[in-house]
């Protein structure tokens, strides 16, 4: 029997999303998913819809995202987007407005990708910004929240970040030496996070869950 769910996914060209927009569509749960972004991807497949959208006026596209479950990898960093204030638009506006106007159409899941430190307190800008995202989206009528926490992400980029190269390879000479504490600082394969996010859908829960990095290394 055809399964009735839909599922929506925002930013499925970059590390993360790739993957998991992968798994949604290999995934018997979803009949349809919905790719959502500022360009079509070069990707065909039978389940797969694209709606080309303006971040800045989703609502005008409040109809094209109706979904189930949705799968928020939007994110990219204050280098790439030129600044802290263009970082903060992709980064917490984008992700809460995709969650309020997916809220208002009856979203039941919404799963949004974090990072490890992420906190609305923090002096620290980028886990600050990724910590009121936390608080902004949870505070919205999901029937349930996911929140994964990355620690740092290995993967083939589109782009090369060559301070993240240089983390991924101190991370696999010497990778041995975060276990016990340090355990949770250990980076992690994009997929296994996309992994994570489809099996957290799959239980079809309640409430605010978090996903730290330590306990996504199941999916590796």
């Amino acid at each position: 029997m055809e399964s009735p769910k839909v599922a929506l996914i925002a930013g499925a060209s970059g590390l993360v999303g790739s993957h998991c927009l992968q798994l949604l569509l290999q995934s018997p749960r979803y009949r349809k998913v919905i790719s959502v972004g500022r360009r079509e991807l070069p990707v065909q497949h039978p389940k797969l819809q694209q709606v080309v959208v303006d971040f800045n006026h989703l609502e005008k596209h409040r109809h094209s995202l109706t979904a189930d479950d949705v799968y928020c990898c939007l994110g990219t960093t204050i280098k790439k987007a030129g600044s802290q204030e263009k970082f903060k638009q992709v980064d917490y506006t984008y992700v809460v407005n995709l969650a309020k106007v997916t809220s208002h159409t009856f979203a039941a899941q919404f799963l949004v990708v974090s990072a490890l430190g992420a906190d609305a307190g923090s002096r620290l800008f980028y886990n600050r910004v990724k910590g009121e995202m936390e608080q902004a989206v949870q505070a919205l009528p999901f029937t349930a929240v996911h929140i994964f926490q990355p620690s740092l992400l290995l993967g083939d980029r589109p782009e090369v970040r060559f301070g993240e190269k240089a983390a991924e390879v101190f991370m696999k000479l010497f990778g041995f030496i975060f276990k016990g504490p340090l355990r949770k600082y250990r980076a992690i394969p994009a997929k296994a996070v996309a992994k994570a996010m489809l099996e957290a859908a799959k239980q079809d829960g309640g409430g605010v869950q978090r996903h730290p990095s330590v306990q996504m290394q199941q999916y590796n």
